[in-house]
């Protein structure tokens, strides 16, 4: 550099500085903002990030150099990226932080013809504040679908007019900007960034947030029944275990009989529903009024448990009251059949 101009000189240093003295360091494209929207993004990364605006060729130096002098030849590899008005964009924060907090500081800007579009862009339907005249026809030309309602331009319909990564043509800039609709935006566009070895672009920092959250919610729920299933302890999953061991043991209780506080209820009422199974067996003469009607009972139920034809649905008018039979009733009954 033994031609360079000093200033030249002492602003690959100052970046190189810069570059060694953070761990994230992140190239941004700041070409096409405005000296406004870009002074309000300092004040948005005023303790966040480090801003540094140079020459395209500055920035390569002092990239090389600051990979030299830390031995990190990756970091060397972020010169590959620099293009359109790169600065330099160095913080702690991660990159995925980084990129998140770039789009969403963008703010909305007007139509520019030649320029492409960030996502798509929509002419939504309803009355505009255009009053009749050629933009009707313009429109038209366009595809919009667009007619005179009540004095005013009515849009009929949502439409498309341009897909994301589309250029502006001058007649639909026109159309857009007297429509109010601003398809742009400005800010900084991250064009790569290096961490621990690792460059990372945007279409990678680019994440749908929504979408992990609830691809770890899924791997947590099948790590969660896994570890319930091979009954293997944890802080988030012993009282599941507890309580599967709790009703497998009372399963096999019950149905070996096996009495206990727990499995009392469970047995007694597995008996009682033998116990009338049995008795649908015998002949009426051999059942008492009891015994009757509660397999009566079990009829009406069982009835009223079918599905009925839409048709044949009846709505309930007057609500009838039935006095239910305890167990201990209808065992009693049972008990006086078989003697």
């Amino acid at each position: 550099m033994a031609h360079v101009a000093e200033w030249k000189k002492k602003e690959v240093e100052r970046l190189a500085e810069i570059i060694k003295s953070h761990p994230v360091v992140a190239l941004v494209d700041v070409a096409g903002v405005p000296a406004y929207p870009l002074s309000k993004m300092r004040e948005k990364l005023r303790g966040k990030a480090l801003l540094r605006v140079s020459r395209n060729t500055l920035i390569e130096l002092a990239i090389k150099k600051a990979a030299k002098e830390l031995g990190k030849p990756e970091l060397e590899k972020l010169v590959d990226y620099i293009q359109g008005g790169a600065a330099i964009l160095a913080t702690e924060m991660n990159p995925f932080k980084l990129y998140k907090l770039l789009e969403e500081s963008k703010t909305p800007a007007p139509a520019k013809p030649g320029v492409p579009v960030p996502r798509d862009v929509v002419v939504p339907a309803g009355p505009t504040p255009l009053s009749p005249g050629p933009v009707v026809g313009e429109m038209q030309a366009l595809g919009i679908p667009a007619r005179i309602e009540r004095g005013k331009v009515t849009i009929q319909k949502d439409t498309v007019v341009l897909k994301a990564g589309e250029i502006i043509t001058p007649q639909l800039a026109n159309i857009l900007n007297k429509l109010g609709i601003e398809p742009l935006e400005v800010g900084l566009n991250l064009l790569a960034a290096y961490e621990d070895g690792i460059i990372y672009t945007p279409e990678v920092l680019a994440i749908d947030e929504e979408e992990y959250i609830n691809m770890l919610q899924q791997a947590y729920m099948h790590a969660f029944n896994l570890s319930v299933n091979i009954a293997y302890p944890t802080a988030q999953t012993i009282e599941a275990i507890i309580q599967k061991a709790f009703l497998n043991a009372k399963s096999v209780a019950v149905e070996a009989g096996y009495i206990t506080k727990e499995t009392a209820g469970d047995i007694f009422g597995k008996a009682f529903r033998v116990a009338l199974l049995i008795a649908q067996q015998l002949p009426e003469e051999l059942l008492d009024e009891k015994t009757k009607e509660l397999l009566n009972q079990q009829a009406q139920l069982a009835v009223a448990a079918q599905p009925q034809p839409e048709e044949e649905k009846v709505e309930e008018v007057e609500e009838e009251e039935e006095e239910e039979a305890s167990e201990e009733e209808a065992l009693a009954g049972l008990g006086a059949l078989f003697g």
